[in-house]
């Protein structure tokens, strides 16, 4: 799986959803965000948001201080109005839907947007929530015991890695 043609072809998507209306980014910190940054640029938007899920994931008790360290280096911010406006919500890889699920919670503490549609650069599947991408880079199969981590180099190109549980 190359993560970068996965996200020509988000960006190719992107550029024909804009035909269809205004719309704003945001991205889950921190793949999404990555992805978010990226996307703006490539398409010469003047700002992207970045969503921190932290406090609203549900196992917020066994992540812990893991959850607020990530917390206080990437907070929510939103540059622009989220009620009436057309967003889409980007993250790196979907899996089981319950990080969709805190991003959507944390959005919503901003307002109350017009649409959401979500943008993911890999479906690995596996859902427990009732939540599918609208874009979606490619279906990935990945062992159930492997994690699949979104990496970015110092030139901004995207690559995967498989990593073991713990």
């Amino acid at each position: 799986m190359n993560a970068e043609s996965l996200y020509k072809k988000l960006l190719e998507n992107l550029q024909s959803r804009m035909q269809c209306g205004p719309f704003e980014l945001a991205g889950l910190a921190m793949g999404g965000a990555w992805i978010a940054e990226r996307l703006a640029k490539d398409l010469n938007l003047p700002h992207f948001g970045v969503i921190n899920v932290a406090f609203h994931r549900d196992d917020y008790a066994e992540k812990g201080m893991t959850a607020l360290r990530t917390a206080s280096t990437m907070s929510t911010q939103l540059p622009f109005d989220v009620n009436g406006a057309n967003i889409i919500l980007i993250d790196d890889v979907l899996l089981t839907g319950r990080t969709v699920r805190a991003a959507l919670n944390e959005l919503f503490d901003f307002g109350r947007p017009a649409q959401v549609e979500l943008m993911v650069l890999a479906d690995r599947g596996k859902r427990e929530l009732p939540i599918s991408a609208n874009f979606v880079g490619e279906a990935i199969q990945v062992p159930d015991q492997q994690i699949l981590v979104l990496e970015k180099d110092a030139a901004g190109k995207f690559s995967f890695l498989l990593e073991e549980r713990e």
